[in-house]
């Protein structure tokens, strides 16, 4: 067996807000080709810790390390930069331009001062069939879509800039139960393709449905560390709660393969 170094890094992360402390001492390792679930209840630092990793806030201490690099994002681009990409709740869409334009946002393919639209759209066609991804239309305003197919471009949309780690903050929380299958596939496929996925979530049915690992926040701090494989959704809950005792320290959550 032999170890993989994680594809992301969190060393001893801690984030202030004036005498508050969002996140105390954190870890966390994450791998390529494996889903990582954060959980936690409201207020244990899940989404400091996303935007920590994805450049919205800065560290006070600890070391972000991206493939072995150590990372210090200046903002959202520098993560995007380095491979991180960020796909929050909101989905940062414009529902009034359509597929193919959300999918280049600040990125147009141009010749001269003109945009190359058929290009664009080509690029996006083709990007969405090698992910599997069912859009009749790329001219489609997004306003048009379903909640599920906005979840989906707006992953798609992360991929295409090149994020080899991807971030999702709750991505079904707002899907019915066939958008919410649609988007578990969509992240089987990124997981497939060998990318490193971390979804935060409250839905336990999804995490232990996606999920090789899952890493439990309380109170700012990493409560525990568990294989998937390894553990119960009653364990995660205690975890989550309080009423199972957290680790001591910090689970590397090394992964092995063959």
């Amino acid at each position: 067996m032999t170890t993989l170094p994680p594809t992301l890094e969190l060393r001893a992360i801690t984030k202030r807000f004036g005498h508050v402390a969002a996140l105390r001492d954190v870890h966390l390792s994450a791998y390529a080709g494996q889903i990582l679930a954060v959980v936690g209840d409201n207020g244990a630092g899940k989404s400091s810790l996303i935007r920590t990793i994805s450049g919205v806030y800065r560290p006070d201490e600890g070391t972000v390390r991206v493939e072995g690099e150590d990372q210090n994002f200046a903002n959202p681009a520098a993560a995007r930069a380095a491979g991180v990409a960020t796909v929050f709740q909101d989905l940062a869409l414009v529902e009034v331009l359509d597929v193919a334009t959300n999918m280049f946002i600040g990125q147009y393919p141009r010749r001269g001062p003109f945009v190359r639209r058929r290009a664009m759209e080509r690029q996006t066609r083709a990007f969405l069939d090698e992910l599997g991804v069912s859009v009749a239309s790329v001219r489609t305003e997004i306003g048009m879509l379903s909640g599920g197919q906005r979840q989906i471009v707006a992953i798609a949309r992360a991929m295409r800039t090149g994020g080899r780690i991807v971030l999702l903050d709750e991505p079904t929380a707002a899907l019915g139960v066939r958008e919410t299958a649609q988007a578990a596939d969509m992240i089987r496929t990124l997981r497939d393709r060998g990318n490193t996925v971390i979804i935060v979530s409250h839905d336990m049915s999804l995490v232990f449905d996606l999920a090789d690992r899952i890493q439990v926040m309380r109170l700012g701090r990493v409560a525990g560390v568990r294989e998937r494989t390894r553990t119960t959704r009653d364990e995660i809950i205690g975890l989550i709660t309080g009423a199972v005792t957290g680790d001591e320290a910090p689970a590397d959550g090394a992964s092995t393969t063959p």
